[in-house]
């Protein structure tokens, strides 16, 4: 495991940017408006299955490993999803979300097939210092992941892409010259971008603290066991944090919004 929270981090970014090309045009559109080339990641995101080999908890202790301590918990019931957040001691460093898919809540066809790809992972690439940004570990069909889609777009993302982020996210409240999201996602549209209108183009706000948007994830090829098919890879999102009622900026996240957030990478 990295033991430097900047190393680790610039693993994760470069491997972001090969399969997310529209994050470095929106870093530098970002940076030329705000007059800010230097942009801030408020957090950023993994997923994986709640499965032993490669839970929350295996992933989690990378972060750990450079300082991080956990912060909040969060359950999506309809996604079948558990979450939790965690947090650096440096407020500058990224906050982490991992989310995990209750595999056991899915069809058997579904759970064979996830079972399947845990099963070829090495034990030893788990606690490997690229681990998180190491993509995928198995061989899986076009068929497998269209299977896994009409139950889940989360299983669906995972199979075909593995281990690495699966979001970065620009923090608002760092940017120069800008003082709202909604100008963000007026500078994004203008310049062509698709942003996710589920739950609005905004989710949540001043009065929970916390408001996000997001652009609909690129397309990037995938190398099926059979064929190779441009699907949804990764996205990059935008948050402004707001002061709870102590005058400290919250730095939590709220479910609700995150729960929208999610279908970002949804195929359909």
């Amino acid at each position: 495991m990295h033991t430097n929270v900047n190393a680790l981090f610039n693993g994760l970014w470069q491997d972001y940017l090969q399969i997310t090309p529209s994050a470095k045009r929106i870093h530098a559109l970002l940076g030329d408006k705000s007059g800010k080339a230097d942009i801030v990641n408020d957090h950023i995101a993994l997923r994986t299955f709640n499965i032993e080999k490669v839970n929350l908890d295996k992933l989690a202790a990378h972060f750990k490993a450079v300082g991080y301590t956990q912060g909040g918990e969060y359950d999506f019931a309809a996604k079948k999803l558990s979450a939790l957040h965690f947090q650096h001691p440096d407020p500058e460093q990224p906050k982490v979300f991992i989310s995990e898919l209750r595999v056991e809540e899915f069809s058997e066809q579904t759970q064979a097939i996830i079972h399947k790809l845990v099963d070829q992972i090495e034990p030893s690439a788990v606690e490997a210092d690229d681990f998180l940004y190491s993509g995928t570990h198995w061989q899986v069909s076009s068929e497998e992941y269209r299977k896994l889609l009409e139950e889940s777009e989360y299983a669906a993302w995972m199979a075909a892409w593995g281990y690495r982020a699966n979001h970065f996210t620009v923090s608002v409240n760092h940017l120069l010259n800008i003082d709202e999201l909604s100008e963000v996602n007026q500078i994004l549209k203008d310049a062509g971008f698709a942003l996710n209108t589920s739950g609005g183009e905004i989710k949540g706000g001043e009065d929970v603290c916390l408001a996000q948007s997001s652009t609909m994830a690129d397309k990037s090829d995938v190398a099926f066991s059979d064929t190779t098919l441009s699907i949804p890879s990764c996205f990059y999102e935008f948050a402004q944090r707001y002061p709870m009622a102590d005058g400290s900026l919250y730095q939590g996240f709220v479910a609700a919004s995150a729960d929208k957030i999610f279908e970002s990478t949804n195929a359909s």
